[in-house]
């Protein structure tokens, strides 16, 4: 009879076969002698062993099970690469997401004694455990759930009651112990282990693969900053009565996310219960007229060109006509502006003219290399397309260049006005926190002279235009506004705005010192008291301005006071900043 079989390698069961062969020798070699008692002895010794390995095989099983409860020698064998996933963390190491033991319960009535009593029992350590469940569960013949899952709380008081027929199952479940903070940005997984949205979709992966060893996922976020960003765009829109709102917090040296908002929130342990518009990242997935904050790129384009300086002079006291269209501003001046003043007070006619000077392929090229023309390059899935006009004629080259005709999400602006304010790299924004000091080479865009330039006229539009209210004691802020009137069925409605505050802080010091961007956007606010209207200016530089003013001791930036006073400007005029658009 052959020995050999196929499920086995082979030099291994050579091996076995020839031990058995050895046995066999010796007990024929027992008999041959005359000594039958040997042969006996023999055999019950190899039975006696047999019995003792399989004894010591079954006792340290049963002791690795009653040590290692949840163990799971599959998973372990596979490397750690089952349903669980590991801690996704800050970038300080504070916990966002984690798996916790979770039990869910069922009932076996066929191994129930006493019905009264278990139904008492259960409804008094589960007071929210439905009773026509229950009650069904009791009447029926078969193991049935009741309830899960359970916290390892919540089981120990069911544990406790020693009732026969109740078991628990245990599997590990996602929580988020920040509830809503930070919600769209960190993402929720399902109950198969699977990250479906924000970080936990995006790295999926990655998450997956550390579950083995615990190794926890860090992100870029520092959720001290994400908090106090959370916490103003969550007032400013709830005061404003917004239809939404989106706050964005970067690094614009390194690209790195510090903080994501988009509001309404949700809280990421109960996603299944809020609307999917309630699920929609805002800040990724969406795409806007932005207004005014594209002015940032007008003037930028034009410094760096060589079209403009700072002091070259446009005519701006009447409309500019194009075609059967005429752009006004709606703080109409009596005298021609500057480049400056054009920024400053942000008039629509200047920056068209600005524009059509430089030319529209120019225009359009530099508008690409800002990364407005393509979904903005992130991890983060479902990066939303721009809406680009069918064909870059005058008309909409000059409505381009005051952040209209064109829609881009606000994760695509930023990282564009990033790139203007870092020195003239454009960098992918980015959930991977970097070393300290990290420099990204980036892509060139603009130069560092032109980004020292659009610096000076940032820190200028807070100390003396439109973003007054958005200036943060001791912190060199600067920025720029924008309202733009919304497109709903092919047609601006004037009485539905986009207001927006695109920040930066501080606009001092070396071009590659750490420096930070503050987006916050409120989509269709209502003018309130407090506002007096529903501007970029009077609604989110506000709110922006708050938010800097907390975050920035988290970051590092240290309050000093310039010696610098703001040029009076005149009463007219300062009217018709607050009505910028």
């Amino acid at each position: 009879m052959s020995l050999t079989h196929p499920g086995l390698p082979a030099p291994g069961w050579r091996w076995i076969k020839a031990r058995l062969w050895s046995l066999e020798r010796a007990f024929e070699k027992a008999r041959t002698s005359g000594r039958a008692e040997n042969d006996a002895r023999i055999r019950i010794f190899v039975v006696l062993a047999l019995f003792a390995a399989s004894f010591v095989y079954l006792a340290v099983g049963a002791t690795r099970l009653a040590l290692f409860p949840g163990l799971d020698v599959a998973s372990v064998a596979r490397g750690g690469s089952g349903p669980g996933r590991a801690p996704l963390v800050d970038r300080r190491g504070a916990l966002l997401a984690t798996d916790l033991p979770f039990y869910t319960l069922y009932l076996d009535p066929r191994d129930v004694w006493d019905r009264a009593e278990t139904r008492a029992g259960l409804l008094r350590a589960l007071p929210d455990l439905p009773v026509n469940r229950l009650d069904r569960a009791l009447a029926g013949s078969r193991r049935t759930f009741l309830a899960g899952p359970l916290s390892p709380r919540e089981r120990d008081r069911v544990h406790d009651l020693g009732l026969p027929g109740v078991v628990f199952e245990q599997e590990p479940r996602r929580v988020y112990p920040l509830g809503g903070a930070g919600a769209h940005l960190i993402g929720f997984s399902d109950t198969g282990g699977k990250g479906l949205a924000g970080a936990e979709g995006a790295l999926n992966d990655r998450i997956r693969a550390g579950a083995g060893d615990r190794q926890p996922t860090p992100l870029s976020i520092d959720m001290r900053v994400q908090a106090a960003l959370d916490d103003e765009l969550n007032a400013a829109a709830t005061r404003l009565q917004a239809k939404g709102a989106v706050g964005l917090i970067t690094n614009v040296q390194t690209g790195e996310i510090l903080a994501m908002s988009s509001w309404p929130t949700f809280d990421p342990n109960h996603a299944g219960e809020f609307a999917p518009d309630q699920l929609r990242n805002q800040a990724v997935a969406s795409v806007f007229e932005m207004g005014s904050t594209f002015k940032v790129f007008t003037l930028a384009v034009g410094l760096d060109t060589h079209q403009i300086t700072p002091e070259t002079l446009f005519h701006t006291t009447k409309g500019m006509a194009i075609g059967s269209r005429v752009i006004r501003d709606l703080h109409a001046v009596d005298h021609d502006m500057t480049a400056t003043d054009i920024f400053l007070k942000s008039s629509n006619i200047g920056a068209s003219q600005i524009a059509l000077q430089v030319g529209g392929p120019t225009m359009t090229r530099y508008f690409q290399a800002f990364g407005l023309f393509h979904a903005a390059p992130i991890e983060l899935t479902g990066s939303a397309r721009p809406i680009l006009p069918r064909e870059w004629n005058p008309n909409t080259v000059a409505s381009a260049s005051f952040g209209h005709a064109i829609s881009v999400s606000p994760v695509a602006l930023a990282a564009g006005v990033g790139s203007v304010l870092n020195g003239g790299r454009y960098l992918p924004l980015t959930l991977q926190p970097m070393r300290p000091g990290a420099r990204p080479e980036g892509r060139r865009v603009i130069s560092e002279e032109t980004s020292r330039l659009m610096l000076g006229l940032m820190r200028r539009n807070v100390l003396e235009g439109s973003g007054r209210r958005a200036n943060a004691a001791g912190l060199r802020v600067g920025g720029k506004t924008g309202s733009a009137e919304k497109v709903i069925e092919g047609r601006y409605v004037r009485d539905k705005v986009l207001a927006s505050f695109a920040g930066v802080f501080p606009t001092d010091g070396a071009l590659s010192d750490d420096r930070y961007l503050v987006l916050v956007l409120i989509d269709e606010p209502v003018a309130d008291a407090e506002s007096g209207g529903r501007t970029g200016g009077l609604t989110a530089a506000p709110a922006a301005g708050k938010v800097i003013d907390r975050v920035a001791p988290f970051l590092g930036v240290s309050r000093r006071f310039e010696q610098v006073a703001a040029q009076p400007v005149p009463a007219s005029a300062e009217l018709a900043a607050l009505r910028e658009r």
